[in-house]
């Protein structure tokens, strides 16, 4: 879209107007439409403040948000549509109804948007695309599914099944990794504390000896002296590292795609998230599959499940290697991220026809590794903190104690 000012004349008196337009011809045909003025000039403009400012306003009072919403609140927005859509009611009023309730205002727009467009003659999967950033692609996909195949109630009952299968996960993880996270900010913190506060107490103390200090001391006193001196550089330039990081992982591919290989190589965290991502996409292939939908498409949209971009790659040559005519357990060996064991289980489940409970043991599978991680993280992760606390302790009191201990042999 385009701006143009008119400048026209009223009786003896000259102003002027911008007017959104995509060329001049229709800006002007707009503004002889208008009929406020003898047209005098027309010129193109960037866009006025006044406009500016008022769709930064709409933008940030319009209740829907460029950003996933709320997991726990649309599982139960799923759940009761599932619910109505079971007892037989009409879709159009499921939604209309269920969203009478609903506090989350970004959820309460959404759906009044989608059933808005539902009764204009749209479906909806049609009508909820353009949400894909806020309900996420599985969503999505599942609307497709329950429209296709005409089960609209059980597919989101699955969907819900699905999103409430992803938010336990991550809600363990969390709660796995809240205790270490404490235990290292808080010597982070400790160790900032007495960088700062306490060495500087002996480095007039250290330099009046005229001795020379032992590598613990002097690495205490650079550390002291790079925080005091740098310190909100070092901030200001670690900030500014971790958001160009984020922007590139969002815009760049390579950027992404070599990041979630190297969070995979990541000691417990690569695994747990391995087993997942895993778990995540084999329950999902074996519902679609289960559910009618043939083995290309399902696997297409399992794997759009996976947030790991590497892992998705991986697997997204299952689907490559079926177009290639191959069979399923070949395109599975060919991803190089499932062992011998998963193979050989969907191998004879494909050939003895009962692939569905195979993928629901390799299923099992995964979920028990990542379960046995997230309760056993604390466990699994605390040599590395004794060792951390171990190693900021020791070179504390070999920093501070060494010259003293020297001061006095020489003293003797």
């Amino acid at each position: 879209m385009k701006y143009f000012r008119v400048n026209y004349k009223i009786g003896k008196k000259r102003d002027s107007i911008v007017l959104p337009a995509e060329n001049k011809i229709v800006a002007m045909q707009e503004f002889f439409e208008m009929k406020i003025g003898v047209f005098l000039k027309i010129q193109e403009v960037s866009m006025p403040l006044s406009l500016r400012y008022k769709e930064f306003e709409e933008k940030f009072n319009n209740p829907i948000k460029n950003r996933r919403a709320n997991t726990e609140k649309l599982i139960a927005l799923l759940d009761q549509i599932a619910i109505m859509l079971d007892a037989g009611l009409p879709l159009n009023y499921v939604l209309s109804e269920s969203v009478k309730n609903q506090k989350d205002a970004m959820l309460r727009a959404i759906f009044l948007q989608i059933n808005n467009d539902i009764e204009g003659g749209k479906g909806l999967y049609d009508s909820a695309i353009i949400f894909k950033e806020q309900l996420g692609f599985i969503t999505l996909s599942m609307f497709k599914l329950g429209e296709e195949t005409g089960q609209l109630a059980e597919s989101i009952a699955h969907l819900t099944t699905i999103l409430q299968n992803i938010l336990d996960n991550r809600t363990k993880f969390k709660k796995a990794t809240r205790y270490p996270i404490v235990i290292i900010v808080a010597m982070a913190i400790a160790f900032t504390v007495v960088i700062i506060f306490v060495v500087p107490q002996f480095e007039s103390f250290f330099k009046e000896s005229n001795m020379k200090l032992p590598m613990p001391t002097r690495f205490l006193l650079w550390t002291e002296h790079a925080l005091t001196a740098y310190g909100p550089y070092i901030l200001f330039f670690a900030v500014m590292f971790f958001i160009l990081i984020n922007v590139a992982y969002k815009k760049n591919e390579k950027v992404r795609l070599f990041l979630d290989r190297l969070l995979l190589k990541i000691f417990i965290i690569g695994k747990a998230t391995l087993n997942a991502m895993i778990s995540r996409f084999m329950y999902v292939f074996k519902v679609l599959v289960d559910a009618g939908i043939p083995m290309l498409e399902a696997l297409n949209i399992a794997s759009e499940i996976v947030e790991n971009s590497y892992l998705k790659q991986k697997i997204s040559k299952i689907s490559s290697s079926i177009e290639e005519g191959k069979s399923l357990y070949q395109g599975f060996d060919e991803t190089r991220i499932f062992e011998n064991m998963i193979i050989e289980m969907i191998k004879a489940g494909e050939v003895g026809g009962g692939l569905d409970k195979m993928l629901s043991k390799a299923t099992k599978i995964y979920k028990d590794r990542f379960d046995y991680i997230v309760d056993n993280i604390a466990t699994l992760i605390e040599p590395i903190l004794i060792a951390a606390i171990a190693g900021f302790v020791m070179v504390l009191a070999l920093g501070i104690f060494l010259p003293m201990w020297n001061m006095v042999n020489v003293a003797n």
